[in-house]
């Protein structure tokens, strides 16, 4: 059967949102008339989210499960699903029903007018506390700001991509993603459609703070070498005030006979300096261990097993045959 419409899910410690997303987003899908997968990531899950997609999968033939070898993140569960799906449109979303399949006939109509990628859009952000707002509206600034990619505001990784916007995205080769803004740099004609999200239905988020922190560095240094560029801006501008300083001095001795300051002063510029020199070494360390980590090519992610596919079967098939004969 062809498949007109992959849905990727990346998972990770959602046991508890299995059959609440499959009972919402099944009548959804199948009102489509569409040939469909649906693609379970299981991104290192701890818990038992692998062996209740497996018990689901038997008695639902679109269900199909890749499990990777740990816990990669999820953008590279996402670079995962979107290798492995077949369909010509493509859908991700979450497992934790923030994500309302509800969506998914107007977006499918979208793409149907020509769209070639249709992303929702958050109306609003009140399911985050007041800090998780301001870090985000923080970060959509400076990427805003520091960036030559423009990010679409509120939105996020619930969309759908015609498949020439999914074989550009396999495309790209880089191993640190951020594919809210790979979505953005590849282009194509985009729609954005308002939804609200859900409070979720079950568990917690793995998303701590400490890696929104790291995740949102990653995403800037990913789309800009703006913050390699500024310091030669500041070193400039340090070197200039130096330079009129010891000018000023140099002038009010000989006019005034003034003594220079003493060492107080000297140590608060040393510091000051030693600092500015520490924080551009990290930045620049940080683009260095990208390079790092590109050259050394390894996988994005390694699956540990895949279910439900058919190459899978034809292979397992052909493996027992050879050793029979």
């Amino acid at each position: 059967m062809s498949v007109d419409l992959s849905i990727i899910v990346p998972l990770k410690n959602e046991e508890a949102n299995l059959s609440n997303l499959w009972a919402r987003l099944e009548p959804v899908v199948r009102s489509l008339g569409l040939g469909f997968e649906v693609l379970l990531i299981n991104d290192g899950s701890t818990d038992r989210t692998l062996a209740r997609a497996l018990e689901m999968a038997q008695a639902i033939p679109e269900l199909k499960i890749i499990d990777l070898s740990r816990n990669f993140g999820k953008e590279a569960a996402l670079a995962c699903g979107f290798s492995h799906a077949r369909g010509a449109a493509v859908v991700s979303m979450d497992g934790d029903l923030q994500h309302p399949p509800e969506m998914l006939p107007e977006m499918v109509a979208r793409w149907r007018e020509g769209y070639e990628m249709v992303y929702a859009v958050r109306r609003s952000r009140e399911y985050q506390g007041l800090l998780d707002r301001a870090f985000t509206r923080a970060f959509y600034w400076l990427f805003e700001h520091l960036s030559a990619v423009k990010l679409p505001p509120e939105a996020g990784d619930f969309r759908l991509l015609d498949r020439k916007v999914v074989d550009a995205l396999n495309a790209l080769p880089e191993r640190n993603r951020f594919m809210k803004g790979m979505y953005a740099w590849v282009g194509f004609r985009t729609l954005g459609i308002p939804f609200t999200v859900e409070h979720r239905s079950g568990g917690t988020s793995s998303f701590s703070p400490l890696k929104k922190l790291g995740f949102a560095f990653d995403a800037l240094t990913a789309f800009s070498n703006l913050p390699l560029r500024v310091w030669s801006v500041v070193g400039a501008g340090i070197s200039l005030a130096a330079f009129l300083y010891i000018v000023v001095r140099i002038i009010r001795v000989m006019v005034y006979g003034l003594d220079v300051p003493g060492y107080e002063s000297l140590l608060a510029v040393m510091l000051f300096l030693g600092g500015m020199q520490l924080l551009s070494l990290g930045i620049l360390g940080d683009y260095l261990a990208r390079v790092f980590e590109e050259a050394k090519g390894r996988p994005l992610y390694v699956v540990r097993e895949r279910f439900g596919f058919t190459e899978d079967k034809q292979k397992r098939a052909t493996r027992r045959v050879r050793k029979v004969a």
